[in-house]
């Protein structure tokens, strides 16, 4: 939860709830929100939601109309290109970091995490996304740089709806083995402490991720 929220307990619950719902695509991109159905079905009152809800409008997850109706925020080519260009400029950096900063027992996490990496395509669909995300969540602890660690954890909770979408898409069904290959490419550079040559692979990695393909997609459909 961003550190700048203040909430009632209820608040925060429905915060917790709204957002997770959106970020996994369960409350799809232009759904319509029912503040007073939410509401009813979390057994509490509309004004804990509309903390919630004020919330998720600052960071961008819903829209609310003058008439006060609230929708999930459209997928959209400028949010994931501005999404892209911030991860190209940190994830590489905090990769570089790891490299040279990691420990011995953060380096087994990272190595169990890769243990369970599954390439990210429709086949492998949500069991690979947690995957991928909780190698690279390892990648970033070991970085040291706990402002970037949470940066990073904000920024791939919005990329991981548009991974979401790729899975949706036809680059959904592509096998993707490069990318689950670069994984433990990038794994035997943080653990040889290849500082510069992680932050390379890493680049590449989020260059051809699956979130840039589906940018890809938007660009030529907006």
């Amino acid at each position: 939860m961003p550190p700048t929220a203040i909430f009632s307990s209820k608040g925060a619950l429905a915060y917790a709830e709204l957002r997770r719902l959106i970020l996994t695509a369960e409350l799809a991109p232009g759904a319509r929100l029912s503040q007073d159905e939410f509401a009813e079905s979390m057994g509490m009152s509309i004004t804990p939601l509309r903390e919630a809800v004020r919330q998720l409008a600052s960071e961008g997850l819903v829209t609310m109309s003058p008439h006060r109706d609230v929708r999930v925020s459209a997928a959209s080519a400028d949010e994931a290109r501005q999404l892209l260009e911030v991860r190209l400029s940190l994830e590489p950096f905090a990769t570089r970091l790891a490299a040279e900063r990691r420990t011995d027992a953060q380096l087994r996490a990272m190595t169990e995490a890769a243990d369970r990496l599954l390439p990210v395509n429709r086949r492998t669909g949500e069991e690979a996304i947690e995957a991928h995300r909780a190698f690279h969540q390892a990648v970033h602890a070991a970085s040291g740089n706990d402002v970037m660690i949470r940066m990073l954890d904000d920024l791939w909770d919005k990329s991981d709806r548009y991974r979401r979408l790729g899975l949706t898409l036809p680059e959904g069904d592509a096998p993707r083995t490069e990318d689950l290959k670069q994984h433990h490419e990038l794994l035997g550079l943080i653990t040889a402490g290849d500082g510069p040559g992680a932050e390379v692979l890493s680049r590449a990695h989020i260059a051809h991720s699956l979130a840039s393909t589906v940018l890809a997609v938007l660009d030529t459909t907006s």
